[in-house]
């Protein structure tokens, strides 16, 4: 499980080329889980599976719409083909933030979703056809999401430390 958090996390450094890692990284997340002796990492087996499948179909659908030229501009096809992407945007998220992910992994979580919050920027500061709006859009939405639900589990960590 390590291994896979630590290929989710570098492979976010570039979403697009790191998608191979993310999905790698997210396969060994879901059977580290089902493999695990503790019983309490036993219940999220579905929620990382989830994460799994969102992540596999998001990048099987981003590689497909590469092999047929892309989307938008001068490809033929319309933007709305990037709606199948969005699983797997979606999937990294959850699979950051998610339920009974250690601590260092919702730190550095953060560090991605600022990391999202600058590729937007970057997407934005050169807007070379509408398109770009949306893509930027896209991403601060995960870097957000990422970033608050990193910030909720943290929250959730010291209120379980503070109890007695």
């Amino acid at each position: 499980m390590i291994i896979g958090n630590i290929a989710m996390l570098l492979g976010a450094l570039d979403p697009l080329e790191g998608s191979v890692a993310i999905l790698i990284g997210s396969a060994f997340v879901a059977l580290g889980t089902f493999l695990d002796q503790n019983p309490d990492q036993h219940r999220f087996c579905g929620y990382r599976s989830l994460v799994l499948v969102l992540i596999a179909t998001g990048v099987g659908a981003m590689w497909t719409l590469s092999d047929f030229g892309g989307i938008g501009g001068g490809s033929g096809h319309s933007m709305w083909w990037g709606l199948l992407i969005l699983p797997y945007l979606v999937g990294w998220s959850m699979g950051i933030w998610g339920p009974g992910n250690p601590r260092w992994v919702l730190l550095l979580g953060i560090v991605n979703g600022l990391w999202f919050l600058t590729l937007c920027g970057m997407v934005l500061s050169r807007p070379t056809r509408p398109a770009s709006i949306w893509v930027g859009f896209s991403i601060s939405t995960a870097g957000l999401a990422t970033i608050f639900g990193c910030l909720h589990r943290l929250r959730h960590f010291h209120s379980l430390a503070a109890k007695p």
